[in-house]
């Protein structure tokens, strides 16, 4: 009988959120599950790491037949303590983080803590797949995503696609019914235009709360953000290496 693939479920809204109880309930079907998530909400926390203060790891009772720890650290700190801790005498043979609760579309990606949690992983060497879902309700419908999760990791766990890296997927706030399909994108371009509210606290000390709205700067027909637009669930395929290559040769001068 041949093993059920070991996966790793996180998330960055707490492993309370209902987002990644639809997708520890998908992952079931495909292998074994073991989850580490953070003990609160670290969304907006992108690849941080805890190096001051200690980090606690505890084992909770949250999902039926599946081990679960509760993590004080962030989304990435609970990828690394689960391949250098929980698991380290285990082979993970994918990590996939979400259901996200909103967009990691677009430049959203730099920001998130899924999809953070997933580079994790695929940094060494673990294929992995972060999850967004279009909606930030705590109580959103996930039966499209869910549907949606389920079509791409029964693909990427098929032997025939193990080349699979990072793959940053989204999906939007529809019924499975009305999701026209899956599309492989490329990332969009996009910026948040940006509103600090100032205040006062009951002491008269200043200070600000973010706020804002995120605007598209292009229509490319090829991204994520039209994908979506269009009721798509989009698929990027992401790397790890931030050079811009076609600029060595052009800023050459200054090493000269």
């Amino acid at each position: 009988m041949m093993q059920r693939p070991l996966i790793l479920v996180t998330n960055d809204d707490g492993i309370l959120a209902k987002g990644i109880k639809s997708l520890v309930k998908v992952a079931k079907k495909f292998g074994d599950v073991v989850v580490v998530a953070p003990n609160k909400p670290q969304s907006g926390q992108g690849h941080a790491i805890t190096i001051v203060d200690p980090i606690r790891i505890h084992k909770v009772d949250v999902f039926e037949g599946v081990d679960a720890f509760e993590c004080t650290g962030t989304p990435a700190d609970c990828v690394k303590l689960a391949k250098n801790v929980l698991l380290k005498d285990r082979k993970i043979d994918l990590c996939i983080s979400g259901i996200n609760h909103g967009s990691n579309a677009s430049i959203n990606i730099i920001y998130s803590g899924t999809m953070s949690a997933a580079r994790e992983a695929s940094l060494s060497g673990i294929p992995s797949i972060g999850f967004s879902l279009l909606n930030f309700d705590h109580d959103a419908d996930f039966s499209g995503a869910s549907w949606a999760s389920e079509q791409i990791i029964s693909k990427v766990l098929d032997t025939k696609n193990s080349d699979i890296k990072l793959l940053n997927v989204n999906i939007p706030d529809l019924k499975t019914a009305e999701i026209k399909g899956i599309k492989v994108c490329t990332q969009g371009e996009g910026n948040w235009v940006e509103d600090f509210q100032e205040s006062k606290d009951p002491r008269e000390q200043r200070y600000y709360w973010l706020a804002g709205r995120f605007e598209a700067s292009t229509d490319d027909p090829r991204s994520d953000l039209n994908a979506l637009k269009d009721g798509y669930v989009s698929v990027v395929p992401c790397i790890q290496d931030l050079t811009d290559h076609a600029k060595i040769d052009e800023i050459n001068y200054l090493a000269q």
